[in-house]
């Protein structure tokens, strides 16, 4: 079998299929009122992850080593692992404006990979000593799939300030740590008893303030009416979204905040493994290369979003910001300073 051939049919088979599947998700999200194309678009990426996870095989077997020892293997692996947490998040969230945001970001990975990159770059080569070791699976790929779920989740929280046009809402999901919150103004009280909730910020009740008094008409049960009062002049009104945008942006905020949660421990892990293997390697745990100082800044800015949502209950917007800048920081560290053509993970300036 010519490996060499198949992998060439692959990756451009793999561009193909996720630029197809990238105009069927749009599509979808244009025509909301056919089902047909979030089907086909699921279709779409399932096939592109197994094109990659065949072309990561065959990559192997030709090679006689893991496939990432070079960019061009990088990239399709980092793609590889971004159209499986794209299955998974997609699953999790029941909705197909996940595709709309990751298949751009995955297609224009591979294609990059497959049609930017020189012949030079895309060819296996022999590896340096200094990557002769089981070190090479052990670290590299944990950071591999750290940077995709981190990417993953750093997209979904973009999405939810364009589903929510980046306005500050109170939402009611589950994403929420010990110093968080949930006023939604359901208590029950004995019967007989007048209770009036106090008054509370609209922003918080996407623009409408609740009172809940019990009826008294039945002495042994507490019945809750809910009264919805406009919001007065003096106080700013907030933008009040539809239900179905906050269920949406609800659900995109918690999937987002649980991936990130997924990828950070990846990085955790990565970054051990990586200063474990360079002190066998070179003698040193940490040197300050370039790509560590920024893997630390990766680490640093999603452990503050981490810590924000956990212990000091940020919720919707803040969080979403912080984790949207992420995205940004993960691309430095990943391609950023490995282009540059310094320091020990550099892959060459090739332009």
């Amino acid at each position: 079998m010519n490996l060499v051939g198949l992998q060439n049919w692959l990756d451009n088979a793999s561009f193909a299929v996720l630029f197809l599947t990238m105009l069927v998700y749009w599509g979808g999200a244009a025509f909301p009122k056919l089902p047909a194309l979030g089907a086909l678009g699921t279709a779409g990426m399932a096939i592109a992850n197994l094109c990659i996870a065949t072309l990561l095989g065959a990559r192997w077997i030709e090679a006689g080593y893991f496939p990432l020892s070079n960019l061009y293997e990088s990239l399709f692996f980092l793609t590889w692992g971004i159209t499986a947490v794209h299955l998974i998040a997609e699953n999790g969230t029941r909705s197909r404006l996940v595709g709309v945001f990751t298949t751009p970001v995955a297609m224009g990975i591979t294609a990059f990979a497959a049609l930017t990159l020189p012949s030079t770059m895309q060819a296996a080569e022999p590896l340096v000593p200094a990557l002769k070791s089981n070190w090479l699976m052990m670290h590299v790929s944990v950071m591999m799939l750290s940077y995709s779920a981190l990417m993953v989740g750093s997209i979904l929280a973009i999405a939810f300030l364009v589903v929510t046009r980046g306005q500050k809402i109170e939402l009611q999901g589950s994403s929420v740590g010990t110093g968080g919150y949930r006023s939604n103004g359901y208590r029950l009280h004995k019967a007989g008893e007048l209770v009036t909730q106090p008054a509370t910020n609209l922003a918080e009740n996407n623009g409408s303030a609740r009172r809940f008094e019990t009826n008294t008409n039945n002495g042994n049960t507490a019945v809750l009416n809910l009264v919805t009062t406009a919001p007065s002049e003096a106080t700013e009104p907030a933008a009040v979204l539809s239900p179905q945008r906050l269920s949406l942006a609800d659900t995109l905020d918690n999937i987002s905040y649980r991936i990130i949660g997924l990828g950070f421990p990846l990085l955790t892990i990565g970054i051990i493994a990586g200063g474990v293997w360079a002190n066998e390697a070179w003698g040193s745990y940490w040197s300050w290369d370039p790509k560590e100082t920024w893997a630390l800044i990766t680490w640093l800015v999603f452990a503050a979003y981490l810590h924000a949502r956990i212990t000091r209950g940020w919720q919707g917007r803040r969080p979403a910001i912080l984790a949207a800048s992420g995205f940004v920081v993960v691309w430095i560290c990943y391609l950023g300073v490995n282009l540059l053509g310094k320091g020990l993970h550099s892959y060459g300036w090739f332009f």
